[in-house]
């Protein structure tokens, strides 16, 4: 297994319900995701250890089941996650639909 780097965009910043409910959820506060909030937009910068890459975004995104009306709307490879991922040009895999 290795551990794989990327980031999740969110389709809107958090309410302030979604944040509360998110701060509670042990699954969110276990050092794997970090959210990364900016003006109008809410990220989560993610290392998953996985055998692929489709594995480790397939097990943060079942988390956010338990956070209500919270929609991922890609997943995005930067430089960083590239390099640390051995990986040589980027992805952005947006939503279906």
């Amino acid at each position: 297994m290795r551990e794989w780097h990327f980031i999740l965009h969110a389709d809107a910043p958090l309410t302030d319900t979604q944040s509360n409910v998110r701060d509670h959820l042990e699954c969110f506060n276990d050092g794997r995701i970090s959210l990364v909030e900016g003006p109008g937009t809410a990220e989560f910068w993610c290392a998953y250890e996985a055998e692929s890459l489709t594995d480790a975004v397939g097990e943060a995104l079942a988390l956010f089941v338990s956070l209500t009306g919270v929609l991922v709307r890609s997943v995005e490879l930067g430089p960083r996650e590239l390099a640390e991922n051995g990986m040589a040009t980027s992805a952005v895999v947006p939503a279906p639909g």
